[in-house]
């Protein structure tokens, strides 16, 4: 037997006090349950196929009539359509995932973006998609939309198309020689990289302003969308196509003729606001006040009934596709990507059998009988409008040519034009 003296004795029980306490500590941590990841901190990892835009897709098909058509604004077949012509382009494997993305999600994706406005954020969470290569496929698919799109608009290519048009406008809106309203908005964008006072206009905000000429149906003839904000009005309108086949005479719009009951020729011509400059081809109200049954106050009212073609496609386009109704976090050439697509959407949409009456139902554009007008829908969704804002009224000295083609029609418009119910209103 080994005698151990007082020390050895206390340092041996040290020891085993703690490696005793070090096996307890152990078998505490074995019988602990392990924490679970909480799961919003591992979105961007987590797999697609646990619910994807695949699953997102399938479940809108399961309702197509209802559900689909508020996602995407269009009914399935349009969708359909529209994919077949576009999908070679844009369904592609991209590096940033392992497996490609189907042309259909990301049309879907486009066209719900450009519907409800929201952030590419707010997009990852129902495609389980990352923001930064949302940020790459709506322009993308954009550019394929306004390739494939490119011929929903058309300016007429003879004189009697253009006559076409003029008559809608006589026979709906009591306009003579119209062949089109036209108007143009500031989109509202944030500071673009590095361009200085380049896209800052004169309401202290930046901006790319969006030029439309429309028919009497409601449908685009003619749209520019890129110029910056800064310039002028007569600056953005020379810089449009129009302008240079309006200076170089190729329109082919019909020849001079007289109004009804009158001897002197007048052009064929488009209405605008005060923004635009009063010219032959152009016609804009007379400035200032006028006394209650004045020619000058009835050819106001008389244009202005003409002129609400081109507020109401204005109207019904931002309250279809939200993403015009707020300030765009993107760049100007983004920007005009998008604008442009709303625009040949909107037309597109309008001369579809499916999704027409769905897009824009009875009651959506402004009505008027004997001069009651019933305003539109669209008119109830524009609180808190943000972009699509109108341009600056700058006055300026007009030809002599163009107040007497002015003044002709509005002793028409007392006269042979008159109607029974303006005397009400003006």
């Amino acid at each position: 037997m080994v005698k151990m003296n007082g020390e050895t004795l206390m340092t041996d029980a040290a020891a085993f006090v703690v490696m005793s306490g070090a096996y307890l500590q152990l078998l505490k941590k074995k019988s602990r349950r392990r924490s679970r990841r909480r799961w919003w901190m591992v979105t961007l990892n987590q797999s697609r196929e646990r619910y994807s835009g695949t699953h997102l897709m399938a479940d809108l098909l399961k309702e197509p009539s209802g559900r689909f058509e508020n996602f995407c604004r269009m009914s399935f077949e349009d969708f359909e359509e529209l994919l077949q012509k576009i999908e070679p382009v844009i369904s592609k494997k991209d590096t940033r995932w392992r497996k490609a993305i189907p042309g259909k999600e990301r049309l879907a994706l486009t066209l719900r973006f450009l519907a409800s406005g929201g952030s590419f954020k707010s997009l990852h969470y129902l495609f389980k998609i990352s923001a930064q290569l949302i940020s790459s496929i709506v322009p993308e698919v954009c550019s394929a939309l306004i390739k494939v799109l490119s011929n929903v608009i058309q300016i007429p290519s003879n004189e009697s198309e253009w006559k076409h048009i003029a008559k809608q406008f006589e026979n709906i809106w009591n306009f003579p020689h119209c062949i089109g309203s036209m108007d143009w908005k500031h989109i509202t964008i944030q500071a673009p990289i590095n361009s200085g006072s380049e896209f800052y206009n004169y309401k202290q905000y930046f901006s790319v302003v969006l030029m439309a000429l429309v028919d009497a149906d409601y449908s685009f003839i003619f749209a520019d969308c890129g110029c910056q904000g800064r310039l002028s009005d007569g600056a953005v309108f020379r810089n449009t196509e129009l302008f240079k086949k309006i200076e170089n005479n190729e329109l082919h719009c019909p020849s001079d003729e007289p109004l009804p009951g009158r001897n002197i020729p007048i052009p064929y011509l488009f209405v605008g606001d005060d923004a635009f400059g009063l010219c032959k081809q152009i016609m804009k109200p007379y400035p200032g006040l006028h006394e209650k049954g004045s020619k000058e106050r009835t050819f106001n009212y008389r244009l202005s009934r003409a002129r609400r073609v081109v507020e109401n496609v204005f109207g019904i386009m931002a309250s279809t596709f939200r993403v015009l109704r707020k300030p765009m976090l993107l760049q100007p050439v983004k920007v005009s990507l998008i604008v442009m697509t709303c625009v040949l959407l909107h037309n597109f949409l309008r001369k579809s059998r499916s999704s027409r009456s769905n897009y824009s139902p009875p009651g959506t554009f402004d009505s008027e009988e004997d001069g009651n007008i019933t305003p539109g829908a669209w008119r109830q969704n524009q609180d808190n409008m943000s972009s699509l804002l109108p341009l600056r009224n700058i006055p300026r000295k007009p030809s002599m040519e163009a107040r007497t083609i002015r003044n002709e029609l509005a002793e028409y418009f007392m006269s042979n034009g008159r109607v029974s119910w303006q005397d009400i209103y003006c």
